[in-house]
């Protein structure tokens, strides 16, 4: 028990680690800027989750339409569109689930991706007096705010108590790198922070431990009399809560509501997400939000512009072929590339890259113990 405790503390403290210095190991590496690492930390939540028990991306749609609906009726305070995206999708997350949980396995999932897509038809084409269909709900200077107004030639803007979240409030420069910090960056790290002790108590807990056994044989666990459904359903409101949360921490630092977030593809992304970095574990939803994030900025970023400057060097008619076979793997074909490496992690690492990790380290204590077998004992002082 007392090992136990040690490690979550040990975790808690890398993970508070990772998000205080974002800006410092992210620098070197070209994602060091504010909207990327509030992007980091905006789909940790959402993998988190997803990872207590798979939802879908519907609650991402009803999470941004709550807290854009909230800034346009109340202010521009981003604490009361928070709370009502996570209350709203909380509910929607009970109703969907209540019916969805009565099929299991491969039907379960077919039921919350046909929700997913329902809920896009319905805000895309059913529902654009409400939810402005293609356009998507926006913030605008006549909205009522009542509790507070925007000052005249100026964009009403998501804050804190005064802190706007597209404000960069220290740019250091530190090893050659400039560094970025951010009101918006920093909040969304809290709420990380905040999702992820909320997810270690969970699993930690005895509700955790029947979610465990649920995940791995519902059908034993039903056999000896056990009703599983309460516990599921409870798991699911919470993973729609996150996933609420996530969608509204979006519109907090951009604030559009649009329906193309509920989109099944949504669900498919945050599937790979928990897989890549270690579906069941603690800290692998957010690798693997990460891993996904950052090579989806670096390779969409690259064009046939930047390929040539890589390989000018070579003959023309060599560096025109390296071209010519690189391009379908970059620009807007980054998606072939991530399908490649997440074939490798998968055929390579089954546990995803916390499983690597693991092994990175009992190959690090072999070679270390290898190493000192392998050193003469020391003689004794004559």
């Amino acid at each position: 028990m007392q090992d136990t405790k040690t490690q979550d503390m040990v975790l808690l403290c890398v993970v508070a680690g990772m998000v205080i210095f974002a800006p410092l190991i992210l620098a070197p590496l070209g994602a060091g800027y504010p909207d990327l690492m509030q992007s980091f930390a905006i789909f940790g939540v959402f993998a988190i989750g997803f990872n207590i028990l798979f939802g879908h991306a519907a609650f991402l749609g009803v999470g941004a339409y709550s807290a854009v609906g909230m800034f346009k009726l109340l202010s521009m305070n981003i604490i009361p569109a928070l709370i009502l995206g996570v209350l709203i999708s909380g509910l929607f997350a009970l109703v969907i689930g209540y019916i969805s949980l009565r099929r299991s396995g491969i039907y379960f999932s077919i039921l919350t991706l046909a929700f997913a897509q329902m809920s896009y038809n319905l805000a895309y084409s059913v529902l654009p007096p409400v939810t402005y269909g293609e356009t998507g709900l926006t913030v605008d200077f006549d909205d009522p705010r009542i509790f507070d107004s925007t000052p005249a030639g100026s964009s009403p803007v998501p804050s804190l108590f005064g802190m706007e979240m597209n404000d960069v409030f220290w740019t250091p420069e530190v090893f050659g790198y400039t560094l970025q910090f951010s009101y918006g960056y920093y909040v969304c790290a809290a709420i990380l922070f905040l999702a992820f002790y909320v997810s270690m108590r969970i699993f930690r807990s005895p509700f955790g431990t029947m979610l465990r056994a649920v995940k791995t044989n519902q059908n034993r666990l039903s056999y000896t009399g056990v009703n599983t459904r309460p516990y599921t359903l409870t798991a699911f409101v919470i993973s729609g809560m996150y996933a609420g949360l996530a969608d509204a921490m979006l519109a907090a630092m951009d604030p559009l509501a649009g329906a193309e977030r509920m989109q099944w593809t949504a669900s498919g992304e945050v599937v790979l997400m928990t897989i890549l970095g270690g579906a069941g574990t603690l800290l692998g939803p957010i690798l693997g939000a990460g891993f996904i994030k950052y090579f989806e900025n670096i390779l969409s970023r690259i064009n046939e512009n930047v390929l040539e400057g890589w390989f000018a060097f070579m003959p023309d008619a060599l560096g025109d072929l390296m071209v010519t076979l690189v391009y379908p793997f970059v620009g807007k074909g980054w998606h072939l590339t991530l399908g490649l490496m997440f074939m490798a992690v998968v055929i390579f690492l089954p546990g995803g890259l916390m499983d690597g990790a693991k092994r990175s380290v009992v190959w690090m204590r072999g070679k270390n113990r290898t190493e000192g077998a392998k050193k003469p004992a020391a003689t004794p002082a004559e």
